[in-house]
């Protein structure tokens, strides 16, 4: 299996997600059991701002990553700037169904954005779930029916909140390569 490289998306180091960087380093090696690099540098998202939007497209920062992406890593961009793709008003993250690359935001994890008090720990959870889900897309899964498995539909933070941040037993099947670890109770927190 391939390991996952995590590729910083901005503007320039101000807007370097720092902290995210290092929850996911921490996380994701237990959820996917296979080692999580942070990748030196910045990945510009310049050519991805829509000025009539105010966001980010995140399809063009997909492409980004995918034309430096090495073939025997998984890469994970993560930003803080706001992304969208034309048909949604935001998205959390995006990813290639099948592919080696996937984005994702803190931007709207954030309690902050909605205008409440911070809560880290529960900012974090939420990114680890989106992390884990559009990395789920690589591995070619779709979105599941079980609204408990990461790998559920999300289109508001509430979803995200409600569902777990594993795997169901089918889904864990093909990010494990058939293997019997699914649910390891506590294992992303």
């Amino acid at each position: 299996m391939k390991a996952i490289r995590l590729a910083a998306v901005g503007l320039g180091a101000e807007r370097a997600p720092k902290r995210a960087l290092d929850v996911l380093a921490r996380a994701l090696p237990r959820i996917f059991r296979v080692p999580c690099e942070i990748q030196p540098g910045i990945v510009d998202a310049d050519e991805a701002y829509d000025p009539t939007r105010h966001q980010y497209y995140s399809t063009e920062i997909l492409r980004c990553l995918v034309e430096t992406a090495p073939r025997d890593r998984r890469v994970l961009g993560v930003t803080t700037l706001d992304l969208y793709v034309p048909v949604l008003t935001f998205v959390f993250g995006e990813a290639q169904l099948e592919g080696n690359c996937a984005v994702v935001s803190t931007h709207r994890l954030e309690e902050t954005f909605y205008g409440l008090p911070p809560n880290q720990d529960l900012a974090d959870e939420r990114l680890v779930k989106e992390a884990a889900h559009e990395l789920g897309h690589t591995f070619g899964l779709r979105h599941c029916v079980d609204w408990n498995c990461v790998m559920a539909s999300s289109h508001g933070v509430e979803l995200l909140d409600v569902k777990s941040a594993e795997f169901c037993l089918p889904c864990a099947r093909v990010v494990t390569g058939g293997g019997a670890a699914a649910r390891t109770s506590g294992s992303v927190r």
